[in-house]
């Protein structure tokens, strides 16, 4: 299940490498309260805290063992978005990645725009209602750490149906496809440079209906089931209970303000 690498093997002094185009780099989220949500992951998963771009206005990036491996910034208190983590996907050109998204029927809500020296992103919504955003790197490569305890593992888009949104990240994207042939199981991984680097699964009319879809991304931790209790006594709750899945032990939690996530202890 860990994420791919991108294949131009350009890193950073942190550790981090600039992915190929299409490929999860980053995950961030956007909270009302910015102090009780860094204590609340950095309870959870060890995180330490610095400040991110000033351009972003309140922001950090969250450390893991001195190493960047997501962001959090506040939203301002007019807004009342659903506060949900959102992968980033690698762009060599975000303007025009942009330019593609809207093409192929999809919106831009923020963006494009400079976040400093870091890079320059959007905010992008798939046909589906799905939000994700696009970086393009400078100074800022991603996450440092994938698959590590504490670290994002995975992203999954979870829609109702596969094939029509496919094509969508397909046309943006250049993605590959393998999907699981099944009857009753809509599942397809997508592919750069023929490595996995995020899944899509169509869930049909159990896509929860008060969500519609959504990226969910995936962290790894050491004890699924320890984890959980700990979400539970920080003021977060179970969305779906520890149950074994094809990848490893997973449960899918929130956290107080309700964004949602799934804790993964892989396997292999």
């Amino acid at each position: 299940m860990t994420e791919a690498r991108g294949s131009t093997g350009q890193r950073d002094g942190s550790g981090a490498v600039r992915r190929a185009p299409g490929t999860p780099t980053w995950v961030s989220l956007m909270v009302h309260g910015l102090a009780t949500t860094q204590e609340f992951y950095g309870a959870l998963f060890g995180w330490e805290f610095r400040p991110g771009p000033e351009q972003l206005g309140p922001y950090v990036r969250a450390l893991l063992d001195g190493h960047e491996v997501a962001g959090i910034g506040q939203l301002p208190p007019d807004h009342h978005l659903p506060i949900a983590w959102t992968p980033y996907l690698a762009s060599d050109d975000v303007d025009a990645t942009a330019e593609a998204v809207r093409h192929c029927c999809g919106t831009i809500g923020v963006g494009p725009l400079d976040a400093g020296p870091a890079g320059r992103m959007a905010i992008a919504v798939d046909p589906a209602g799905a939000v994700f955003g696009i970086w393009q790197a400078a100074e800022h490569l991603g996450s440092a750490l994938v698959g590590e305890p504490g670290a994002p593992a995975w992203n999954e888009l979870v829609t109702q149906e596969t094939a029509g949104v496919v094509k969508f990240y397909q046309a943006v994207f250049g993605y590959t496809e393998e999907a699981v042939v099944s009857a009753d199981f809509d599942y397809v991984t997508l592919q750069v440079d023929g490595r996995p680097v995020a899944s899509v699964h169509g869930m049909g009319q159990a896509l929860p209906r008060d969500r519609g879809a959504h990226w969910m991304t995936y962290f790894e931790v050491a004890d699924v089931d320890e984890s959980v209790r700990r979400v539970i006594e920080l003021g977060g709750h179970v969305v779906k209970s520890a149950q074994a899945g094809a990848h490893g032990r997973v449960a899918t939690v929130a956290d107080p303000e309700g964004a949602v996530f799934t804790l993964v202890r892989s396997e292999g």
